[in-house]
C-alpha cells in the first residue's frame, strides 16, 4: 500500500479523483472484511486508505471550490 502524493493528485480531474475514492473505499471495505476473518495481519494498511481517502476529498473539495 502506498501513500499517494498530493502534487499526484491535483494533476487530476474531478472525475478521476472521485473514481480513485470509490475504489480505495472498496479496498478498505476489503481490508476491513479481511482483518475481521484474520486473513489480514498489515494493520497499518488501514490507516493509509483512510488517510488517501482524507487527501483526496479535500483536494476535491477544493477543485470544486476553485482554490486549486
Amino acid at each position: 500500500m502506498k501513500d499517494n502524493k498530493s502534487s499526484d493528485l491535483r494533476e487530476k480531474s474531478v472525475p478521476e479523483l472521485e473514481q480513485m475514492v470509490e475504489q480505495e473505499r472498496a479496498a478498505l471495505y476489503k481490508a476491513r472484511r479481511d482483518l475481521v476473518f484474520r486473513q489480514m495481519t498489515d494493520t497499518a494498511s488501514l490507516k493509509v486508505r483512510r488517510h488517501n481517502i482524507a487527501r483526496i476529498l479535500t483536494i476535491i473539495n477544493e477543485k470544486k471550490r476553485g482554490n486549486a
